[in-house]
């Protein structure tokens, strides 16, 4: 079965049985559900829910009845298209609207699309919000319009333009900074909306650029998860001189990886830290990351005098808990910036034109910023899961086993962490895929695939 429903949508491989994967059915449903919790919700009046999609190739066809769907719910549709997942939630809050759906399946390979859900600040669903929308999709309680009250239909190609001035505008964005610094830069933007929105917001910068896998068709060129394993096609262009660095981004552009001048990664995990940095020296204030993020930010937080806190995995959870503790920048290790001086929500368009700004202000080159912060190394493994594997019961056994250990913090809001005092492994079953993501870090490499090999055995061992 690859259809896994959450709090945060419904995602799926294309093709197959009704309730096995994502199909039309199953959209209809999962779509009917939601405009139903919309509706019941009333947090808004304006009847309209913004549809926006990544380039992948099943996009059309799960857009047509997503749109179909509402339509037939009697909500009007504000179609905009082909746009980047932060582009939909700034639509969803410039529109007006009561919603909106990205249909992305964000870093998963092309095979696979998906429902992202969002309420009308452009901000995904809570989990009690997400639940509402499960158990209303389970029980199929949902009533569809009448022939006089049925929604209206358009397409609103606006939002990129849009999108792309609210970066431009925001105070620490230095637009004159950037158009002296001179970058030439090569993106690689996977065959989908990367290659749309971004090399307007490049021109708008005065960036000199150059696209690998720009075309938006989504057959995507390699693995569409932005880490170093995947992006040996752009890192071999760097190494070959000529440019200042690359830049790499997801299906949906929420994610964001830069690589050195040298063809070195920068490392995902550090796109954060750096962004949070430049933010951090000229805004002071508190930082948030999930569970497995490098301990990298914590430390830039408290070089600035701010309080870091962690956050369950999961872009819902780090953002209520940005707002719990007021943190002026936070999110996640997978190279999700969330700057709450835009908006609520990953977006590699803000972290893009802060890091450059942070670099036309250092002047330096960027494998001399690396440079900077302090050095920690992720090994990011996974265990596939069967349908007999008992996730909870390994959870629960490996806290056991390590939660009388005296140099030992146990952390178990999401998943299983061992927090170690010269590092940390972080076990927790997927969201979004069936498996389970085993993160470790140390001070090198090899010491952190170590301790998360250790770790994998011992769930090998109860299976």
């Amino acid at each position: 079965m690859t259809l896994i429903k959450s709090i945060s949508g419904i995602r799926g491989t294309i093709g197959g049985h009704a309730g096995d994967t994502l199909n039309p059915l199953d959209i209809v449903k999962f779509t009917s559900a939601y405009a139903t919790f919309i509706r019941r919700s009333k947090k808004s009046d304006s009847n309209k829910i913004v549809v926006g999609r990544d380039a992948r190739i099943s996009g059309d066809m799960v857009k047509n009845v997503v749109c179909g769907t509402l339509m037939g719910m009697g909500y009007d549709v504000i179609n905009i298209g082909l746009a980047t997942t932060p582009t939909t939630e700034l639509a969803v809050r410039m529109s007006g609207a009561d919603g909106g759906i990205i249909i992305t399946a964000s870093h998963n390979p092309r095979h696979w699309n998906a429902l992202k859900l969002l309420n009308n600040e452009g901000e995904f669903l809570t989990k009690d919000d997400g639940n509402e929308v499960l158990d209303i999709a389970e029980s199929e309680d949902f009533d569809f319009a009448d022939v006089d009250n049925l929604g209206k239909y358009k397409e609103d190609d606006t939002f990129d333009k849009r999108h792309i001035d609210s970066v431009l505008n925001l105070k620490l964005v230095d637009v004159e900074a950037i158009k002296k610094a001179g970058f030439k830069v090569v993106v690689d933007s996977i065959n989908s909306v990367g290659g749309v929105i971004l090399p307007d917001l490049l021109k708008a910068l005065g960036v000199d650029y150059k696209f690998l896998n720009g075309e938006a068709n989504g057959d995507f060129a390699h693995n569409p998860e932005p880490i170093e394993k995947n992006l040996g096609g752009i890192m071999g262009e760097l190494a070959k001189g000529g440019y200042d660095l690359g830049i790499v981004v997801d299906p949906d552009v929420d994610r964001l990886a830069f690589i050195c001048e040298d063809g070195k990664m920068f490392g995902e995990e550090y796109t954060l830290v750096s962004v949070a940095d430049y933010v951090l020296s000229n805004t002071p204030g508190n930082t948030v990351s999930n569970l497995s993020s490098t301990r990298a930010l914590r430390d830039v937080t408290i070089k600035h005098g701010g309080v870091y806190t962690p956050a369950a995995v999961g872009e819902v959870n780090v953002t209520t808990k940005m707002k719990d503790v007021h943190a002026v920048i936070g999110g996640e290790g997978n190279g999700g910036v969330i700057y709450p001086e835009s908006h609520y929500g990953r977006d590699a368009l803000v972290g893009i034109a802060l890091f450059l700004s942070n670099l036309a202000h250092k002047g330096c080159s960027i494998s001399q910023l690396r440079a900077t912060y302090p050095e920690y190394c992720i090994a990011k493994n996974r265990i596939d899961l069967t349908p007999s594997t008992d996730v909870d019961a390994i959870l629960v056994k490996v806290k056991e086993m390590y939660g009388k250990e005296k140099d030992v913090t146990v952390t178990d809001i999401d998943g299983v962490k061992l927090d170690f005092p010269n590092k940390w492994v972080h076990l927790r079953k997927s969201n979004t895929e069936p498996i389970i993501r085993v993160y470790s870090e140390a001070a090198t490499m090899d010491e952190a695939d170590a301790l998360g090999k250790k770790l994998m055995q011992v769930v090998y061992d109860m299976q």
